[in-house]
């Protein structure tokens, strides 16, 4: 046979072939068809609420149900489940409750189709370790006492003893005291943190953490009807002054206070409120001067009728140990928060658990070192709104022109960590988060959430800032030149946020200062400040 003829006859054979393919449409494939379900993928089991478990996976095409099957131990699937859970898709994500704290799950789901069995996937499995438990209540401000506190829990629930530190102090538990759900535990000493853990067996059912009363038998009592000016004039250096509920002008009245501006710190001093569930208010902006080191505990710092300078303004040249600002509130000022514009070398200035707002920052920036040195300066676990538009948050210089302390060989410290910035630096301004020009500094900025961020110079354009700063764990919402630099912006910005995460966390009310948390994903990785996160 030709070869030629030969290849003509495979040809026409594979037209007629593909034509009468085409010609038979009850032949073609609409879909893929299996005998049995695909297993469930991208499996996820998120532990909420230490002793639960969310979870959640693709959905799996063709499934009508899933079953569940929970098992004790790491990857062992072995015996009867303890728990064993059928749901369907719209169920998705499914919350595991019902289990034990600090232990290991193993968890497998399985796809099925509702009337045939026939069809049920291969089982996908996951394992997952608990938190652990906490059924303490808030501790009230009655059940507390200078030397002993009332633990409460939900009657009849049972654990074995309680710890208390320090103090190493050790409760074996009643069975009436398991019945009503609370105990007291005595020997305590006033105005001190303490944690108490309660224990069954080995695992921990119960974590809790409360402060007791300060004994104002160790401090001096000031009442809300005294001047506090003179108070602090007749004190002594070293003195806690606990101020009982109620408003302070820091001269006789209103009117002075606004003349004089500001509440003169020239001695060591602890200034706190005496109850920390009603906290005294103090109506002025601070200086401090003559080598004075400063705590200010729970108490509210309204400088909305003063002069316009620095919420805390250090004045004095010298050596100073620390200005240490904890669980305040502070807003109103206009100028700035902090301010160090003399040659003064300050070990510690920290600000935590605090609510700082409304601050404007005109003629001056939020954090603002001009001619000092700070040791270790920490922003922590607090939350800033609506301050801040149109001026740099942090700025340290570099001790002035001859740059006396950065010569000493001296590095300055920055810590921003586990804190909530809403509205800060949104004015589209040429200004920068970091503005450190201090010869030698660190910066570490991580856990934090950041909403409504918009100025065209981002964390930092200087090249004296930190160039290799700490950055993780941060969410960011509604930014811009943070993560990367905006559309048109011609500015430098010297580095990003590469590994920052974005998302809307979805606020509570904003607005009027109540940033809860929503987002799942942020509050299980605790980005922002704690108390929003519970």
């Amino acid at each position: 046979m030709n070869k030629r003829i030969f290849i003509k006859g495979m040809l026409a054979g594979l037209l007629t072939l593909s034509f009468a393919a085409c010609s038979e449409p009850a032949d073609e494939i609409k879909s893929n068809t299996y005998s049995r379900n695909f297993s469930p993928v991208n499996i996820e089991a998120r532990v909420v609420n230490q002793t639960q478990i969310r979870m959640n996976w693709a959905k799996v095409e063709g499934a009508t149900a899933y079953n569940i099957e929970v098992f004790k131990g790491n990857m062992q699937f072995e015996g009867t489940p303890i728990k064993t859970v059928q749901i369907t898709n719209d169920q998705l994500p499914y919350l595991l409750t019902g289990l034990e704290g600090e232990e290991w799950y193993s968890i497998r789901i399985q796809a099925i189709t509702a009337g045939d069995d026939s069809r049920a996937s291969k089982w996908s499995n996951i394992s997952v370790e608990t938190g652990r438990e906490q059924i303490f209540k808030e501790v009230a401000e009655t059940d507390l006492n200078y030397t002993s506190v009332t633990l409460r829990w939900p009657a009849g629930e049972e654990a074995d003893y309680i710890t208390v530190t320090p103090g190493n102090i050790r409760h074996d538990l009643t069975a009436s005291e398991i019945a009503d759900g609370a105990v007291t535990i005595t020997g305590l000493t006033n105005d001190t943190e303490y944690k108490a853990v309660m224990t069954r067996g080995t695992k921990t059912r119960g974590t809790i953490t409360f402060t007791t009363p300060l004994d104002l038998g160790g401090a001096t009592k000031v009442e809300a009807d005294q001047t506090l000016a003179d108070v602090i004039a007749a004190a002594n250096d070293g003195d806690v002054l606990a101020l009982m509920p109620g408003t302070y002008a820091i001269a006789a009245s209103e009117e002075a206070a606004y003349e004089n501006g500001s509440l003169k710190i020239t001695k060591s001093l602890t200034i706190r409120s005496a109850r920390s569930k009603d906290r005294a208010t103090i109506k002025g902006r601070i200086t401090i001067e003559n080598e004075a080191s400063l705590e200010l505990n729970q108490v509210i710092i309204d400088c909305s009728k003063t002069d316009g300078g620095q919420a805390i303004n250090v004045v004095g040249e010298g050596e100073y140990d620390h200005v240490n600002i904890k669980d305040c509130e502070i807003f109103g000022s206009v100028k700035g928060l902090f301010y160090l514009n003399v040659a003064a070398k300050i070990s510690t200035v920290s600000f935590n658990n605090c609510l700082i707002h409304d601050i404007v920052c005109t003629g001056g920036d939020f954090i603002d070192n001009r001619l000092g040195y700070i040791g270790t300066f920490s922003l922590t676990n607090s939350t800033l709104y609506n301050s801040c538009a149109d001026r740099d948050v942090f700025r340290f210089d570099g001790a002035g022109q001859s740059n006396t302390f950065a010569e000493k060989g001296l590095t300055t410290n920055i810590i921003v960590d586990h804190n909530t910035f809403y509205n800060i630096g949104n004015a589209a301004a040429n200004r920068m988060i970091f503005y450190i020009r201090f010869v030698s500094n660190t910066i570490t900025f991580t856990n934090n959430l950041v909403v409504g961020f918009n100025n065209n110079r981002g964390f930092t354009n200087n090249s004296a800032t930190d160039q290799a700063p700490t950055l993780s764990g941060n969410y960011y919402w509604q930014t811009e030149n943070l993560l990367s630099l905006a559309a048109e912006n011609t500015q430098t910005v010297k580095w990003f946020d590469t590994d920052g995460k974005i998302a809307d966390p979805g606020f509570a009310d904003a607005t009027n200062g109540n940033f809860t948390v929503t987002n799942e994903d942020i509050k299980y990785y605790g980005a922002g400040d704690p108390r929003w996160n519970k």
